[in-house]
């Protein structure tokens, strides 16, 4: 398109996935233009759009943050935070000039004949512009930021008082001396609440089941060990990182293996915080720990909350609303002024951006992943999906150093573009759903799988859960594997033999 601004990498989003590939872009690949869209006025992601009471983040930023800049705050911390550290490292990198703000993709148009992605983009203002580019770096996440999953209930228009969505936080609220009810009771909800309770006349945690929860105090006694001894920041970060993610493999493999003692462990801990003879069926979920998220609790301040009298809970199914609160199946009836849902949020595939192949419309639940980043079938695309027992970015990171080596390989061997594809030993091979949800069934993976890609049986078509094994194999990725089928500008198919 004549018309269009043409970049060697076009990165979509400006979250930390997108940073993360900005910057290996520029460190890794000098020379290389590049550019990241971002649909938002600014950089962040979730910690820009969130603006719920104590928005925190659920993993420890020393794994969280970025392997190549240090994190020397507390493991868990406020979005306030977060993003001063993402504003540290764009401007230390001098990235800022690398991203632009106030963009949506619209679509997105693979052309065999020209080896470029095209996309059509529209900016606040409704300005339709169009860029071009010979490989696209999906960096958008994998939610929708602003419309959480709201269940439909009887009687929702009844309530005489405010019905808010987390993911949807108006700031403008105002919650105290109001009796609250807050329906959910994951990661976001332990984070709402103890926020609310400090000025709320009550906090009511309303679930339909338990969830599991680890709370432990906001430090990291190998972090503070080496700054005791003087340690240089950048070791105390690869060093803390490196014993958490130990710690946190260990902790997954005990949850499979010995379930049973992992979940005694955990009950015995929130029970220590809570008043005497409370009732722990409110704690006790009915699946194993980690088939879900396990909610980190920072100083365990929720279940202060709890003690002190300033929060509460009640399991059960809602019949309905009312016009002062929740009416409960089991007949009882939850007071409130205001109703918060901690609900969860849509997945959101691809950014919603409509992508077709030489002028064909992509469905995504048509293609086979190749180690959950690149898909059968749609050349010179990588998606960043990081992991759900581990940070995020820890994936990232992985996939950004990837991106780069894989963009050298492509240059030195003169190819335009690469698609992985099923090899003849694969054409039987049964596909299922993108997660096993045998083995982690969150809800919001539940509802959208139907739109996600498929996987195989084997190992290299699959989003593997385990970075112990990730951050090994990564580096060793074989790129004239058969799976990748290159094509040269002028020579056609190039397969690796």
């Amino acid at each position: 398109m004549a018309d269009a601004e043409h970049f060697d990498v076009l990165i979509v989003g400006a979250g930390i996935s997108g940073l993360s590939a900005a910057w290996h872009l520029k460190t890794e690949r000098p020379g290389t233009t590049f550019v990241a869209l971002e649909r938002e006025a600014s950089f962040g992601g979730t910690w820009l759009t969130h603006k719920f009471p104590g928005i925190r983040s659920d993993s420890d930023l020393y794994t969280f943050g970025f392997r190549f800049k240090p994190w020397v705050g507390p493991p868990i911390a406020t979005a306030a935070e977060i993003q001063a550290y993402l504003g540290e490292m764009v401007e230390e990198n001098d990235l800022g000039s690398h991203l632009r703000f106030g963009i949506t993709v619209e679509t997105a148009d693979w052309s065999s004949e020209t080896s470029l992605w095209t996309l059509r983009t529209r900016s606040g203002d409704g300005e339709v512009k169009h860029f071009t580019a010979a490989f696209l770096w999906m960096a958008q996440g994998y939610f929708k930021h602003r419309k959480g999953f709201m269940p439909e209930w009887p009687g929702m228009d009844r309530f005489k008082g405010p019905i808010a969505h987390t993911e949807e936080w108006d700031e403008s609220i105002d919650y105290a001396g109001k009796r609250v009810a807050l329906i959910g009771s994951g990661a976001t909800a332990a984070t709402v609440i103890p926020v609310m309770a400090q000025t709320a006349a009550q906090v009511t945690m309303v679930q339909r089941s338990p969830t599991w929860f680890y709370p432990a105090p906001n430090s990291n006694e190998t972090a503070d060990m080496l700054r005791e001894l003087k340690v240089d920041e950048a070791w105390v970060h690869e060093i803390t990182r490196r014993k958490i993610n130990f710690d946190q493999d260990v902790t997954v493999r005990r949850c499979v293996e010995e379930p049973d003692a992992v979940a005694a462990e955990l009950t015995e801990a929130v029970k220590s915080l809570l008043p005497e003879g409370f009732d722990m069926k409110h704690f006790t979920p009915s699946y194993r720990p980690w088939k879900q998220r396990l909610a980190f609790v920072p100083n365990g301040d929720m279940f202060e909350a709890i003690r002190e009298g300033k929060a509460g809970v009640v399991t059960g199914e809602i019949e309905s609303f009312t016009e002062t609160g929740l009416a409960m199946k089991d007949g009882s009836h939850v007071d409130a002024d205001i109703i918060v849902a901690a609900t969860g949020f849509h997945l959101c595939v691809m950014g919603d951006i409509a992508f077709a192949i030489d002028g064909k419309p992509l469905d995504w639940s048509d293609t086979v992943t190749w180690r959950g980043m690149m898909f059968t079938g749609v050349p010179n695309l990588v998606w960043v999906f990081g992991y759900l027992r581990a940070s995020w970015t820890l994936r990232a990171d992985m996939v950004s150093a990837f991106v780069c080596r894989l963009l050298d390989h492509m240059e030195a061997r003169g190819a335009a573009s690469v698609a992985p594809a099923l090899r003849p030993e694969d054409h039987n091979m049964p596909l299922s759903s993108w997660i096993d949800t045998e083995d982690f069934n969150a809800n919001y993976i539940l509802r959208g799988q139907h739109a996600l890609p498929k996987r195989g049986d084997k190992r290299e078509w699959q989003h593997s859960q385990d970075y112990w094994r990730e951050k090994d194999e990564f580096p060793a990725l074989d790129l004239d594997d058969r799976a990748l089928v290159y094509s040269g500008p002028k020579t056609g198919a190039i397969a690796a033999e």
